[in-house]
């Protein structure tokens, strides 16, 4: 545990000093052998073959981690580096802020296109409040994904169990969808990554709630997280919208349909400076994660 809790504060000093690598970052090598996997056993569309897929796709890298991480001194290193790699807080910020940029410059052609890179919507027809709420809800929700169960999984299982986790997460990103082709196959990737969110996405909505309008976001949390269709984005949105008195989700369109959503939060609707509010509740929620993983770990020196 002592070796961890410096190892999380280095990963973490990491990921915020360097971004995500521009080259040979190592999941688009697993997207690769995730798509090799889906085409060789997603002929019969089975929730067997896609857990058998889901298993040859995590459990070897995971095991090779378990590995490496149990070598002295250079097992450490391992970790760190692991934590580094599947950390995405400053790559959050890399693809949110250009579009506050654009959006305070008035271009919202450019606008539509970049947050048509983070959000799975259709962005062609999106105003500028529509292109600010789905950046803050990219936010808050790969927030929570990306940072801050990351980190929860290094601290419990350090680098096998941050490994487990993000490229559990990634197959979810890749099969999770509800379309015929993905409906069996995928439904065991995205149980699995439920399951692996469930405490963190709850510990991100506390932590939400504590760097904002703590009353608010509670009060969201707590009315407004059930109505949304998924378990653990809703307690993260909906106190992420209530901490920054935002009212969040509604219409918006996915594959040609419009989708009306449930309202998250409270207040005005978001514009361009809410965008950088977000990201920087999510940094005020990453120091408090980190002042108490550096009060554990001056306990755990003292005790």
């Amino acid at each position: 545990m002592i070796a961890i809790l410096p190892a999380a504060l280095l990963g973490v000093l990491l990921d915020r000093l360097l971004g995500e690598p521009a080259r040979w970052h190592p999941l688009v090598g697993f997207g690769r052998w995730a798509q090799y996997l889906e085409g060789r056993f997603n002929r019969q569309r089975s929730i067997f073959s896609g857990a058998l897929a889901w298993s040859l796709a995590v459990l070897p890298f995971t095991l090779l981690a378990y590995w490496l991480a149990a070598v002295p001194l250079l097992g450490w290193v391992f970790s760190v580096f692991c934590l580094y790699l599947c950390l995405g807080g400053q790559s959050l910020v890399a693809h949110a802020k250009p579009i506050a940029q654009a959006l305070q410059c008035h271009d919202l052609p450019l606008a539509r296109e970049l947050v048509g890179r983070i959000v799975s919507r259709d962005t062609r027809q999106l105003d500028e409040q529509g292109v600010a709420r789905a950046t803050v809800e990219s936010v808050l929700e790969n927030g929570s994904d990306a940072v801050f169960a990351a980190l929860f999984w290094f601290l419990l299982l350090g680098a096998p169990g941050v490994l487990l986790y993000r490229l559990s997460n990634t197959l979810d990103a890749m099969w999770g969808y509800r379309s015929p082709r993905f409906l069996l196959f995928g439904r065991s990737a995205a149980r699995i990554d439920d399951a692996l969110n469930y405490l963190p996405a709850r510990l991100v909505a506390l932590s939400y709630c504590l760097c904002g309008s703590a009353r608010t976001g509670w009060r969201s949390w707590r009315t407004q997280a059930a109505a949304w269709d998924s378990p653990n984005a809703g307690p993260v949105m909906a106190a992420g919208a209530g901490a920054l008195e935002l009212r969040l989700g509604g219409s918006a369109i996915y594959h040609g349909e419009a989708v009306e959503r449930p309202v998250l939060g409270c207040g005005a609707a978001p514009a361009a400076a809410d965008i950088v509010r977000a990201l920087q509740l999510v940094h005020r929620s990453l120091w408090l994660w980190l002042l108490v993983v550096m009060l554990l770990w001056g306990l755990a020196e003292h005790g």
